[in-house]
């Protein structure tokens, strides 16, 4: 009867399956370690992508922070400048306004009537100075409430007095200056060329 051995087969065939079991669990290592790294690279590079955009983002809104600061430095020089107008204007207005005034009481003034002093305040005018009679002192309220420029004269106190040994009416008087208006400006011009035509037409 012939005997066969057969445990080194058998060893063979464990070694060999041993050695397909590391080279597909080898295969399966690389291949996971190569699937990891894949996904690595990826999310990194989604990582970057990310941040690109997030400093994208960054510079734009630099960008806007730097437009935003020089419009409110524009806005903040057109209110000066605004402000310097109104200043401008009002100046330009109040300098209207004194012309005419002072146009006004030396136009309004009668030839019995001396002023000592003129003073404003607000919108009114202080008046005060000589009169030959207290009926020039009426006729100066008089002119001074025909005024366009010019409204409410009010006697303050009208007293005797002499000046150089002449017996003269002391008078202390207000008067309310009219609100300025484009209009007030155009009657009191005409009413100033028409005082001056007058005067031209005199012998």
């Amino acid at each position: 009867m012939i005997r066969i051995n057969l445990l080194p087969h058998r060893e063979l065939k464990r070694k060999a399956r041993q050695q397909q079991f590391a080279v597909l669990a080898g295969l399966v290592v690389g291949l996971g370690v190569l699937i990891i790294w894949g996904v690595h690279e990826m999310v990194m590079d989604r990582i970057d992508h990310q941040n690109g955009r997030n400093q994208y983002l960054r510079d734009e809104i630099a960008v806007l922070d730097r437009q935003i600061a020089e419009i409110k430095s524009i806005k903040k020089k057109i209110q000066e400048m605004l402000a310097r107008k109104e200043i401008v204007e009002s100046l330009q207005e109040n300098r209207i306004k004194v012309v005419h005034m002072l146009d006004e009481v030396a136009r309004r003034l009668p030839e019995g009537v001396y002023l000592k002093s003129l003073k404003q305040t607000n919108e009114h005018l202080h008046l005060t100075g000589y009169a030959q009679s207290n009926a020039w002192v009426s006729t100066l309220m008089r002119h001074l409430d025909a005024s366009p420029w010019l409204e409410a004269p009010l006697l303050i106190e009208i007293k005797a007095a002499t000046e150089n040994g002449v017996k003269l009416s002391e008078f202390d008087l207000n008067v309310g200056l009219v609100e300025f208006s484009k209009e007030n400006d155009l009657a009191g011009e005409d009413e100033m060329a028409s005082g001056i035509t007058s005067a031209a037409r005199q012998p």
